[in-house]
């Protein structure tokens, strides 16, 4: 890709079900000349996620829906290749909203929102997106802050095989919990037990399933991560003890349906819960759980694994897989090769 003509996709209409290219609109734009403080980021790689679907919507949310005609929005990590910046230098690896393009243009006000990576972590980049990113720092909060979990309690983990659930799971195991983890299919509740170490899994897929949930959490349950909302999030509330707590991380059973809840919440009456919903983007200051992140996965007690699919024309297929399940832990998307 020679640095003078950028690739974007912008949101062309706003989709109700599945995402698709018909969706966006791929441009390619002459790149235009940094101003004073300006500095432009080739994108390497473009983080995955749900709220990339939430983002698509004209709902209320947490930051205004990516308007019509607007590069899509999307966390990702790029090099500084050009600056005019007395804070970053060409080369420095950065992470930050770059958005679905090969470059990200990144204008004088926003440049103190990338964050600066260590030039050399030990880490594999997708990682930095995931265990050691947002991910990984979703988890950490979620169940250190909202919701503690405490040695001997029952935590259960909904889409635990993804990028937050395995690695809040593995959290809660770390902390001294017994971890059961919601997941769909034999091949990934194989997963959770015998690669991540968690006591139970309980494959959504299969006509049982509420049953082995039972079976799973015979002292009820005392925290749930959640992430998934509808029929999974009833059912494990339905399990708890009376006083449990909720980390809401998300609800991606709503986010293909418009964002429309469809959810009862009566049980957090009788049973006395506490549900707490949280986001990422309230936690700032992320050195001391970025370094324990990565101290739990340089000593093994963590392990982590990322999908890591290619091609920025293939971004809106490519979101898709966290609905559909074809993906294990961080699903990331390779814009280019680090140079």
């Amino acid at each position: 890709m020679s640095e003078t003509v950028n690739r974007q996709l912008r949101l062309k209409a706003r989709p109700d079900t599945r995402v698709g290219a018909e969706h966006f609109s791929l441009v390619e734009t002459p790149l235009p000349e940094l101003g004073e403080g300006e500095v432009r980021v080739r994108v390497l790689y473009l983080s995955m996620d749900p709220t990339n679907r939430v983002w698509m919507s004209d709902i209320p949310q947490y930051l205004p829906p990516v308007a019509i005609g607007e590069t899509m929005r999307a966390l990702g990590i790029g090099r500084v290749s050009a600056s005019r910046s007395d804070k970053f230098a060409v080369g420095d690896l950065v992470q930050g909203l770059v958005g679905w393009q090969d470059y990200a243009h990144v204008a004088a006000d926003e440049v103190p929102k990338l964050l600066k990576l260590p030039a050399e972590s030990g880490l594999p980049l997708p990682t930095l997106l995931g265990a050691c990113g947002m991910s990984g720092l979703t988890a950490y909060y979620g169940l250190t802050e909202i919701a503690p979990v405490q040695p001997g309690e029952t935590l259960v983990v909904s889409a635990a095989a993804g990028s937050v659930g395995s690695i809040a799971g593995q959290i809660g195991k770390i902390h001294g919990a017994r971890v059961v983890g919601i997941a769909g299919g034999e091949e990934k509740c194989r997963y959770l037990t015998g690669t991540l170490g968690f006591d139970a899994a309980v494959d959504y897929k299969a006509p049982d399933w509420k049953t082995a949930l039972k079976a799973a959490t015979p002292d009820g349950v005392h925290v749930n991560f959640e992430n998934v909302g509808g029929e999974v999030m009833r059912a494990v509330l339905s399990r708890m003890v009376i006083g449990g707590r909720v980390a809401l991380c998300g609800v991606i059973s709503n986010y293909n349906n418009g964002g429309r809840a469809g959810d009862d919440f009566g049980v957090l009456i009788s049973k006395r819960l506490t549900m707490r919903g949280f986001l990422i983007l309230d936690y700032r200051k992320n050195r001391e759980a970025v370094q324990q992140l990565a101290g739990w996965l340089r000593d093994g007690r963590l392990k982590a694994e990322e999908t890591v699919a290619e091609g920025l024309e293939n971004a809106p297929e490519v979101l898709n897989r966290l609905f559909d399940g074809s993906h294990r832990g961080k699903l990331v998307l390779r814009v280019a090769e680090d140079a």
